[in-house]
C-alpha cells in the first residue's frame, strides 16, 4: 500500500469497502493461498434471530478482497452437514474450478477442505452457492478484485450487498413459488422432467393456460409479472432500514459504491438520493460513465457509482428500491458530526418496474469492447415459461432435456436472448466475458457483462469470444426459473 496515505485513502482502509467490516485488506505480498469456511450464521433481522449460511473469511467476516497482481489462491472448506459447491461469478477460472456440481467436480463433501488457484479479472465480483435452496440461504459473499487504479485512486471504496431474505426454510419459499415440493439441491447432471401438463407448446414457448400473478402491471395491454414471492425482509450487508449499515466517510469526500445484487428474485433500484452519480463500470467491467441517480440492478448484476459527497456534517442514504413494490433497503454514508435519521422500509409508493424499454442498457457503452471481428456463428435463445403451472424454458426445453448450444473455441458467437414470457430473466453465461451488441434490432457497442437482463417479448444480443473447450453453464439466476429448469450449457468444443 502506499506508505503516506491520504486522509481519504485512510478512510478507505480503516472505515470500509461498504460492509467495511466484512471485506478485510491485505499487503499485497501474496503468502499462504486465503480461507474461505461455507459454515453457518446467526443474523439480528429487525430483532428477530435468524439462522443463514455464510462464506466466512479468515478474520470471520464475509467476502474477500483481492490487491492487483494476487491470484485466486483460496482453500475453501465445508464447514457444513450437508454437500456444497461455491461459483466464482463472473470470474474466468479453469472449468474444473467454476464451482458448478458435477461439471465438471463433485460438491465438496461435509468437512472437505478443496483448493483453487487462477488469476482473476479485476472489478466487482461475488461467489455463492449453486445450489438454489442454499444462494437463497445466503451462501455468497463479495468478491473484490482491486486494480492499479482503484490503489492509486484517492477515494473510499463501499460495497452494498443486496438478499432477499425469508425466515422460512428456502425448500418452503421454492416451493411455494413453484408449486412443487422442493429438493434440497438441484442435481445439474440428471435429467428431469419436462414441461408438466398445463402447458401448451408453441413453437418453443410454454404459453401459460392459468392466470398470472400478483405483483405485475400492465406492458403493452399485457400482464407483465415482477415478484412472485413477497419475502419478509431486503437486506444491504446483512441489515434492513431499521437498523442500516452506517458507513464514515469524509466531509467532502469521493466514493465508489460496489453494488452486488445476490437476491434470488429481486430487482433492485439503486438510489442515491441527492447525490448524483456516475456508473462507471456493470459486472465489473468499466463502461463510459453515466451520470444519474437511479440505476437498476438485475439478480447477479453489478453496479459501480462514483459519489463526489458534498461538504458539510450530513448523512446520505444509498437506497435499494424493490422493483414493482414499496420495500426498500440500504446503508447511510455518514460525514463526522452528521444526525443519522431512521427511515422506514417501506416508501410511499411503489416502485416502477426496471428497464422494460432497456434504456438503461442501451445507454451503457464498454470502455473496452470486443475486438471488431466476423461472426462466426449466431443463433437464437428463446426464452419462455409461464406462472401456472411454473414452468420455464431455454428454446422449449427444460434441463436435463436441454439442448445444448455449441461452439468451437476461439469463435466468435453471438446468441440472440428472445424473451417470449410475461417474466423478466437475468441470464449469466459461465466461464466467459460477453458484450450486448444489440437490442431488438439496433446494433451498438454495449457493455460487457457476465449477466445480461432481458425483459418480456424484448431482445437482447450478446457476443462471445469461445474459450475453453468444456461445458459452461448458461441460465436464468432468479433461483426460482433457475431450479425449475431454466438452465442449458455452452459446450465449447476443441
Amino acid at each position: 500500500m502506499n506508505p503516506n496515505p491520504s486522509r481519504r485513502g485512510f478512510l478507505a482502509a480503516s472505515a470500509a469497502l461498504g460492509a467495511a467490516s466484512m471485506l478485510p485488506l491485505r499487503a499485497f505480498a501474496q503468502a499462504a493461498p486465503l480461507s474461505l469456511r461455507a459454515t453457518r450464521h446467526t443474523l439480528d433481522v429487525d430483532g428477530r434471530a435468524a439462522t443463514v449460511f455464510r462464506l466466512a473469511n479468515s478474520a470471520g467476516g464475509s467476502g474477500l478482497v483481492l490487491n492487483p497482481g494476487e491470484r485466486f489462491r483460496v482453500d475453501l472448506t465445508n464447514e457444513l452437514d450437508i454437500e456444497t459447491i461455491i461459483h466464482w461469478h463472473g470470474q474466468i477460472p479453469p472449468n474444473e474450478q467454476d464451482g458448478v456440481p458435477d461439471m465438471p467436480a463433485p460438491m465438496l463433501r461435509p468437512g472437505e477442505v478443496r483448493s483453487y488457484d487462477y488469476a482473476p479479472i479485476s472489478g466487482t465480483f461475488w461467489m455463492h452457492s449453486h445450489v438454489p435452496v442454499q444462494e437463497m440461504q445466503l451462501l455468497a459473499a463479495p468478491l473484490i478484485v482491486r486494480s492499479a487504479a482503484d490503489v492509486a485512486a484517492d477515494r473510499q471504496e463501499v460495497v452494498m450487498f443486496l438478499h432477499d431474505f425469508s425466515f422460512r426454510p428456502a425448500e418452503e419459499v421454492l416451493a411455494e413459488i413453484t408449486g412443487t415440493t422442493a429438493m434440497a439441491g438441484m442435481d445439474h447432471s440428471a435429467a428431469t422432467a419436462g414441461a408438466p401438463a398445463g402447458s401448451m407448446a408453441m413453437g418453443g414457448m410454454s404459453m401459460p393456460m392459468g392466470g398470472m400473478s400478483m405483483g405485475g402491471m400492465a406492458m403493452g395491454g399485457m400482464a407483465m409479472d415482477l415478484n412472485d414471492f413477497d419475502f419478509d425482509a431486503y437486506l444491504a450487508n446483512d441489515r434492513t432500514l431499521g437498523d442500516p449499515e452506517v458507513v464514515a466517510v469524509e466531509n467532502g469526500g469521493r466514493v465508489r459504491l460496489r453494488v452486488i445484487n445476490a437476491s434470488a428474485a429481486t430487482v433492485f433500484w439503486i438510489d442515491t438520493g441527492l447525490i448524483e452519480g456516475r456508473l462507471v463500470a456493470v459486472d465489473g467491467h468499466p463502461v463510459q460513465p453515466l451520470t444519474g441517480r437511479r440505476f437498476g440492478v438485475a439478480m447477479a448484476q453489478r453496479l459501480d457509482i462514483e459519489l463526489d459527497l458534498p461538504k458539510g456534517a450530513s448523512a446520505f442514504p444509498l437506497l435499494a428500491l424493490r422493483e414493482g413494490a414499496r420495500e426498500r433497503t440500504g446503508i447511510i454514508l455518514a460525514a463526522p458530526g452528521a444526525v443519522v435519521a431512521r427511515l422506514e422500509g417501506l416508501g410511499d409508493t411503489p416502485h416502477p418496474a426496471f428497464d422494460t424499454d432497456l434504456a438503461q442498457e442501451s445507454a451503457l457503452r464498454a470502455v473496452t469492447p470486443l475486438a471488431s471481428r466476423a461472426v462466426d456463428r449466431a443463433e437464437m435463445v428463446m426464452l419462455s415459461g409461464s406462472m401456472q403451472p411454473y414452468v420455464w424454458a431455454i428454446n422449449g426445453k427444460t434441463w436435463g432435456n436441454h439442448q445444448p448450444i455449441t461452439a468451437t473455441s476461439g469463435q466468435r458467437v453471438e446468441l440472440m436472448f428472445h424473451n417470449m414470457s410475461m417474466m423478466a430473466h437475468p441470464m449469466h453465461l459461465h466461464g466467459h466475458v460477453f458484450q450486448v451488441v444489440a437490442i431488438g434490432n439496433q446494433r451498438f457497442a454495449g457493455a460487457m457483462r457476465d449477466t445480461v437482463y432481458v425483459p418480456p417479448m424484448a431482445s437482447v444480443t450478446i457476443a462471445i469470444d469461445a474459450g475453453e473447450a468444456a461445458r459452461w453453464m448458461l441460465h436464468c439466476h432468479h433461483m426460482a426459473h433457475l431450479a425449475s429448469g431454466m438452465m442449458t450449457e455452452f459446450a465449447v468444443s476443441a
